[in-house]
């Protein structure tokens, strides 16, 4: 089993900054794409940025210059770091994790339960 915990989420006034985390435990041999996506109320769920296995980091361009994506590959973790946030930031924030469970098996994608980020003064 694999499990997700997500932390970090809050109210926060517009300009201001948060970091939210997402730690991976259970049957963990190898992951690859750790990314964050969130999705508003009425609006599908989107890409806001990830990262792979060999540093190379990708974001949406409303982010950019804004959050920053990082990851502790000893603590099977990553981070969002966001910085001048929006009111349009508003959403809950998901992490979804590629894992490969055993060597040679196949690489699955799994979810954290999302955390609310709300963007409001």
């Amino acid at each position: 089993q694999v499990q997700l915990v997500e932390s970090g989420g809050d109210l926060v006034q517009p300009g201001g900054s948060l970091r939210l985390s997402c730690a991976a435990s259970g049957t963990i041999f190898s992951i690859n794409t750790m990314a964050w996506y969130r999705q508003a109320p009425g609006k599908q769920r989107e890409l806001v940025a990830d990262a792979t296995s060999d540093g190379s980091t990708n974001y949406a361009d409303s982010v950019k210059g804004r959050f920053t994506i990082s990851r502790d590959n000893a603590r099977n973790t990553v981070y969002l770091q966001m910085h001048s946030l929006k009111p349009e930031g508003t959403a809950v924030y998901y992490c979804k994790v590629d894992i490969r469970k055993s060597f040679g098996g196949g690489c699955n994608s799994y979810w954290g339960q999302g955390t609310q980020v709300t963007v409001s003064s």
